[in-house]
């Protein structure tokens, strides 16, 4: 049988999954790896192109007497044959049974797909069991299974079609006739070459120029039949085969286990996902596509290569077809460079559907997993791989077990928070606080413009600080250290069913296909290395010449950028420490400047930082990108992580740096009256008379939920913004784009690109951050995270579903870099949640109070010590305060000469603090240690 007979160039539209993978079965063939590469010599023929008219029924009819019937020979196979097929289907095939307890309570997708359902599979055109009709929901018509899901757009929707009603519509160009760069005599040659360049490998073009779209031209594009064989065996795409996996007999008893699951199973099935909107889909062997191999094939399946495999192989196509005929020019090929130079406007696949016309996959989603009603509901996470692909898929999936181990964390950091608030007014500390009755007063919290003040003025905030500062915190932090170690262990084990599920189990980025602006920059470099994995040559990166100057240039520029990050910090913090702003304001005939100085350079202090934070961010991202280019990375997966790792290092800086000054700086080296510690003759800032952590926690409640309402609404507007941008800048604000079809609607939407998925994950890692790296100071943090993932997951459903144009899906096989972020972040909170107990806080000195004393009366005496006002060094300008003392916190003993030193107490609480960071972060981090080991 001959693999390549032009009987079989047949444009059905066809699904696939997406799992390419090395196998000693696939031939060798010609790889179109970037512009100029060797043309796969596969073309579609006459007979091809009449077959393309008959109907879906008559067109496998056809092409299975093609495949069985082909010779007499064919059909009278021999024993040996026979046995040779066997061994084929099992050395190329992977059995996609896999039973997992674990996800049976995390798996947000456990009806959809899953191995541990009980629930009867469907009947499709793919092999799989029909479900019943539905006599009350349906009118009597049969449910819908996988494949009438997935490949429903195409067949309700004619504009997803070329204009005979059958050739799909995998890609779609567009340029405008109104821009003054898209009409040149340059940008017209690019288009005919670049055009040529992809009937000549063997795509489809249909070309649209409607009068009512004021210029508007689409190039609609359409993988036939041919193409797309060749191609799946370029990219080594897992294929579905004719052979269904084996499943599990589970015999029934009647044990008492056995009726708590089923009566769990009917608590739970309220939740999870609708078996008759979103079929389980019965699981089937797959292999890597060959068509030498293709007789193991289930290609006469409906749903055989999906609407978004075809778009990724065309999208594969256009990222490597040339556009210039100059052999001079190493950069002149992808659909990417065309639309940087406004040859095109727009390069996107389609969606499969409108949103308000039921019928497609997009509807279906739309109404039954972005909707904020189902927020409780489990997402179809099957459905959301097979319509975005599996990059989004993952970070669904994420989001959602994320989302789930969040809510153990949020109930026990609201029953601490609770118990302080029953407790609160039995804390003798801060009973005595405002009970507190002295002649002396504090000494004043800056040079000259600051009063002495009363201890009883901070009774509230005492009060409150005992909310955030008592024994529940220690107990809180352990237990968020081990939550942080479970969280990434169980997360490990559910990534792995879930890419085994998808057949991405043993995907190696090896497997990727290099760049093309790898392939590029290297096109000069005559050294080639055989690649194993994927069994071509690729040219090999001179080290001395060229990889490590650009690995020394990124690392240096990412430390120099990184530290003038921290400079800027530090900048605005002598800003604040600096008096220079209270002595113009005492200047000026304000008394509400005049007697705050304090309050004033905060917030001028705060919006200089928001300032650089923004300007930084804007910098960074242009120099991340320009970097990470310069560093020669073979893959698009290599590239994107070492993109997201320099951009969340600026990112870390810019949203932490503040609150590590104030968790382990603010107020620790300030000195004593009359020998205060002074950067630049400049009193350093003390705490607020609540104390730090007092003020950690309010920083960290501002930022935290600020931060989160503020993306939230930036996130749903911004789309929309850019929406109606792109309208006005294509056709002006007076026209109006009024079209049915699709690839008309679909224009009006914005690039995904592909950094789309970035700011969901950094939004998300920097919320973990909070969660984990300061949960300490803020225990309802967990609580707060939960209500914003549970709207956060299905306002990004909706975003993605209806601002979006359709991504071309990606394979990947777990988050990425994100993972070793998420579990740099989980140590990094082991030691900042120690030292903010042992240093921040004022349970250790409580602690050893109570140790030695045996309860905690005239506690707040013992904290204090008392100065003579003589030593202050700029005493309060026109003070009406008349005493001779002044107290300061601190453990300080009077000696002859004015001389204050440290008590022995001191030394004795200090060791306790040492003591305790010890024990702390041992016991945590071997804990954690213990985790990643098993």
């Amino acid at each position: 049988m001959s693999s390549g007979d032009p009987s079989l160039e047949e444009d059905v539209p066809k699904p696939l999954l997406e799992k390419p993978e090395e196998n000693v079965f696939t031939p060798k063939i010609a790889t179109p790896i970037f512009a100029g590469s060797v043309k796969l010599h596969h073309r579609p023929s006459d007979s091809a192109e009449a077959e393309s008219f008959l109907s879906d029924e008559q067109r496998n009819e056809f092409a299975f007497q093609q495949l069985f019937h082909d010779g007499v020979g064919e059909l009278q196979e021999t024993e040996k044959a026979k046995e040779e097929r066997m061994a084929d289907l099992h050395a190329m095939s992977v059995l996609s049974t896999y039973q997992d307890n674990l996800s049976h309570d995390m798996n947000t997708d456990r009806d959809n797909g899953s191995e541990a359902s009980t629930r009867p599979a469907e009947d499709c055109p793919c092999g799989e069991p029909a479900l019943p009709p539905d006599t009350i929901n349906n009118n009597g018509k049969p449910v819908a299974n996988h494949c009438s899901i997935v490949m429903g757009g195409i067949l309700n929707n004619p504009s997803l079609t070329f204009n005979d009603g059958v050739r799909s519509v995998d890609f779609v160009l567009v340029w405008e006739a109104g821009k003054e760069e898209a009409t040149t005599a340059e940008a017209v040659e690019s288009r005919r070459v670049f055009e040529g360049n992809l009937e000549k490998e063997g795509l489809q073009l249909e070309r649209e120029a409607p009068e009512d779209l004021y210029g508007l031209h689409f190039v609609k594009i359409h993988a036939p039949l041919a193409v797309l064989r060749d191609y799946s065996e370029v990219l080594k795409l897992r294929m579905p085969m004719k052979y269904s996996a084996l499943k599990d007999i589970h015999e029934k008893t009647n044990s008492l286990i056995d009726r708590i699951d089923d009566c769990w199973d009917k608590f739970m099935s309220r939740i999870r996902v609708d078996p008759a909107k979103f079929p389980e889909r019965k699981h089937r062997l797959t292999a890597i596509y060959s068509k030498d191999k293709e007789y193991l094939f289930d290609t006469m399946s409906e749903c055989f290569w999906t609407p978004s495999i075809r778009s990724r192989i065309v999208q594969f196509i256009l990222d490597r077809k040339r556009f210039t005929d100059a052999t001079g020019d190493d950069f002149g090929f992808g659909v990417t460079r065309l639309i940087a130079n406004n040859a095109y406007s727009a390069a996107y696949p389609l969606h499969d559907g409108d949103l308000k016309t039921p019928g497609s996959m997009r509807h279906l989603l739309y109404t039954e997993w972005a909707s904020v009603s189902k927020c409780l509901n489990y997402q179809p996470l099957d459905y959301v791989k097979d319509y975005f692909g599996v990059k989004i898929g993952l970070y669904f999936a994420w989001l959602g077990f994320y989302t789930h181990m969040l809510i153990p964390a949020s109930l026990v950091g609201l029953i601490c928070v609770i118990y302080s608030a029953a407790t609160v007014f039995t804390n003798q500390p801060s009973e005595d606080v405002c009970n507190y009755n002295s002649s002396v007063k504090m000494c004043p919290q800056c040079d000259v413009f600051c009063e002495y003040w009363d201890l009883r003025a901070t009774c509230l905030q005492s009060r409150i600080t005992y909310l955030f500062d008592n024994p529940t915190t220690v107990f809180f932090a352990i237990f968020m250290s081990f939550w942080g170690a479970c969280f990434l262990e169980l997360w490990k084990r559910y990534s792995a069913e879930m890419t085994h599920r998808w057949d991405l189990t043993g995907f190696d980025v090896y497997e990727e296909h290099p760049r093309p602006q790898y392939l590029a920059r290297l096109a000069h470099v005559k050294r080639t290395q055989l690649n194993v994995v994927t069994g071509e040559r690729e040219p090999m990166v001179p080290f001395w010449r060229m990889r490590l100057p650009a690995t020394l240039m990124s690392f240096s520029v990412v430390a120099l950028l990184v530290l003038l990050a921290l400079a800027t910090v530090l900048g605005v913090v002598l800003y604040r420490m600096s008096v220079l702003g209270a002595i113009i304001l005492r200047q000026r005939d304000s008394k509400l400047l005049t007697y705050s100085p304090i309050m004033f350079t905060t917030a001028t202090a705060a919006c200089i930082n928001l300032v650089f934070i923004c300007i930084f961010n804007y910098i960074y991202q242009f120099l991340a990108e320009w970097l990470t280019e310069k560093e020669l990375l073979r893959t698009q997966t290599e590239f994107d992580d070492s993109l997201t790792l320099k951009i969340y290092l600026l990112q870390f800086v810019n949203y932490y740096a503040s609150i590590f000054y104030i968790a382990f700086f603010k107020g620790k080296f300030v000195g004593r009256p009359g020998n205060y510690v002074r950067i630049f003759s400049h009193r350093q800032e003390e705490c607020s008379p609540g104390g730090c952590l007092l003020e950690l926690s309010i920083q960290l409640a501002i930022i935290m939920v600020g931060k989160q309402f503020i993306n939230t609404i930036v996130e749903m507007m911004m789309p929309y913004l850019l929406k109606w941008w792109n309208i006005i800048r294509t056709i002006g604000r007076k026209k109006r784009i009024k079209s049915p079809m699709q690839w008309v609607k679909d224009f009006k939407l914005v690039d995904f690109g592909n950094m789309g998925l970035f700011p969901e994950y950094l939004e998300m890692v920097l919320q973990y951050g909070f969660v984990t790296i300061f949960v300490a100071a803020f225990p309802l943090a967990p609580l707060f995270a939960l209500i914003n993932n549970v709207l956060e997951m299905r306002l990004d459903a909706k975003k993605f579903l209806t601002c979006y144009r359709r991504p071309v899906p990606q394979r990947v096989n777990d988050i990425g870099v994100w993972y070793r972020i998420l579990d740099s972040i989980g140590k990094l909170s082991i030691i900042t949640n120690g030292f903010i107990i042992a240093f921040t806080s004022e349970f250790i000195p409580r602690l050893v109070y109570l140790a030695v004393k045996g309860d905690m009366n005239d506690y707040v005496n013992h904290t204090l010590t008392d100065f003579n006002v003589s030593v202050l060094e700029y005493p309060p300008d026109g003070s009406h305060y008349n005493g001779t003392m002044c107290s300061y916190p601190g453990y300080w003993n009077y000696k002859d000469g004015d001389d204050y030193e440290h008590t022995n107490w001191y030394w004795h609480v200090m060791g306790a603090r040492l003591a305790f960071v010890v024990v702390f972060e041992a016991r945590n981090l071997t804990c954690s240690l213990r985790h990643e080991v098993n």
